[in-house]
Order: C-alpha cells, then structure tokens, then sequence
C-alpha cells in the first residue's frame, strides 16, 4: 500500500470487484444490480461479526446503513470494497468504479499532502501508475474543491485543516471520477451544522447518477435522506423504504429508541428502557 493511501484512507477505487466469478443476477424492475451480497459471514480472529447477510444493490440506489456500535457495518463496508475476504458467502458485482469516504480517524493528519492532491488521488485509476494528471484532470479536481466549498485552500495540507474542512476534501475525492457507486462511512463526523445540509444537497444531486450506500450513527437524519434502510446487527435486516417503526428500531438495536422531528432538523432520543 503507497504512502498516500495510508494518509488519506482507501481511494477512489476500479476494483471491479473481483470477490466471486459468479454470474449477476438479471436485471430486475428496480434497476440494474450493481452488488449483491449472497449469505455473507465475516469477521476477525476467527470471531464472526456478520453472519448470513443479504443484500442487494441497485443502480441510483440510495441505502442507509443503521444499528449498533460493533453491530458490523463497516465490517459490510470493507467486504464490499474488497478490503476484507469474507469467512463465508460472497459479494458479487459488475466492474464498476466506487468512491468511498473512510471515517474520520482512519486518516493520519501528517502525511504531507494538499488538498488538491487528495481530491486529485481520486482519479489515480484514470492514469498509468508513471504519468502526470492531465489539465482535464486538474479542471475536475478544481470543479470539487469549488463544490466542495474549499477554494482558497488547494495548497493547504491537511493537517492544517478543520475537521470538517479534511470531511469535505474526503467527499471531493470520493465523487471526482462520477463514480457508479459512492460508499459514504460516517460523512457528517466533524462537518459543521452548515456544511451538513450541502453535504446531502449534494448527496442528492450525486444520487441522481449514481448509487450512495451511506453508514451513520444519525438515525433521523438518515431517515429523511435515503430511499431505503438496513440495519446491522450480525445479521441484516433490510427496509425497503423509510417509514420504518419504533418497534422495528427497538428489535434491531436491541434498545428502545423513538423519533421526533422538529422542522427540518431531525432528532434521535432514546426511550424508556424496560431493564
């Protein structure tokens, strides 16, 4: 793994997703299949996380990914991206080019690297490991810095950067090639409460050309976002829209917790324990 990679996270990937030779399914009414997952297990020191998971991604897709602290989910995540080799199961997908926005604390804040080159990072698969990015390649990364909120800070490394500032150079990589699919861990950690509503603006107009699978801790937020949601837990339990119960919730998180919303900004509370 470069040094550069070890900075900023995994980068914008073309892995083509070589975890199975099997066969996609067919086309089907919601969509093409970009990944399915098929009675996936995983884990670590032989201690499964997941156990028999199934999930199916389709093109545009917009999943919201839920539950528990140690539930799993970025144990799916890293399965997807190839990052972890399943104990059990497999993962299953065309070739296709994934953005992904790691968390927060797998960044390492002293490397020394600008914004510019972050973002430009994302369009590495574009070129021989050998050659230098392209004009067209640094009209793209400046098209991001500017949708990503950040002129004026293209040189700066980003260890001198805000939290939510380095949040935000992380999502330009994530979306500089026109990713397939963009596999967001946590996104909103650190970015200020002004940002967070570009940031699903944006999400929004990205969705438009392609598939999000979003992991968050911020239950009604989420709520209001995506089209559909999974839940976590060892295993998986899918939704296949949002309007999901306090009893669904309770079941899965193993704790109970109710929704409130108060205008266009959404609050998770925790209700009565029984114990």
């Amino acid at each position: 793994m470069s040094e550069e990679k070890q900075a900023t996270g995994r980068p914008q990937t073309e892995e083509k997703c070589k975890h199975s030779s099997s066969p996609l399914p067919e086309r089907r009414t919601e969509g093409e299949v970009l990944i399915e997952i098929k009675h996936l297990s995983a884990g670590y020191d032989e201690r499964l996380v997941l156990r028999d998971v199934n999930l199916t991604i389709y093109e545009r897709d917009f999943l919201g990914i839920i539950g528990p602290n140690g539930g799993g989910k970025t144990t799916l995540i890293k399965c997807i991206l190839g990052l972890l080799k399943p104990a059990g199961g497999e993962v299953i997908c065309r070739p296709l080019t994934m953005g992904y926005l790691p968390q927060y604390n797998s960044i390492d804040r002293k490397f020394p690297i600008t914004v510019e080159e972050v973002i430009l990072s994302g369009l590495s698969s574009k070129k021989s490991l050998i050659s230098r990015f392209t004009p067209e390649h640094r009209e793209k990364a400046r098209s991001a810095i500017a949708r990503m909120g950040l002129e004026g800070l293209e040189q700066r490394a980003i260890g001198a950067l805000s939290g939510g500032q380095l949040q935000r150079a992380l999502l330009g990589r994530a979306i500089i090639s026109d990713p397939e699919v963009v596999i967001l861990d946590e996104p909103s950690t650190y970015i200020d409460k002004r940002f967070e509503a570009r940031l699903y603006e944006l999400l929004a107009e990205i969705n438009k050309d392609c598939a999000i699978i979003l992991v968050s801790h911020d239950i009604g937020t989420v709520l209001q976002q995506v089209k559909s949601i999974a839940c976590v837990n060892e295993t998986l339990d899918y939704h296949p829209d949002t309007g999901i119960s306090g009893e669904w919730l309770e079941r899965n998180f193993n704790c109970p917790i109710e929704l409130l919303g108060h205008g266009t900004l959404p609050h998770r509370i925790l209700g009565e324990h029984k114990h």
